[in-house]
């Protein structure tokens, strides 16, 4: 390739690199939440939600029994 061409793929990696990492900074100052406290959870985070803290030891398991509304 030319040295211009590959000048310009240099040129989009790098805007594309900055996008990518400027957008979860863009996500977190913007002022309207992701998710919609008034709504309930998508099913994903429903299905998600036990396994995100399975690495925590300060509370222990819940011995609760939860039934299905």
């Amino acid at each position: 390739m030319a040295p211009s061409r590959n000048m310009i793929v240099a040129t989009g990696l790098v805007v594309f690199a900055s996008a990518g990492l400027a957008f979860p900074f863009y996500m977190a100052s913007s002022k309207k939440p992701v998710i919609d406290p008034t709504k309930p959870l998508p099913p994903q985070a429903t299905f998600r939600g036990p396994y995100i803290n399975t690495g925590s030891r300060d509370v222990g398991p819940d011995h609760r029994t939860y039934t299905k509304k």
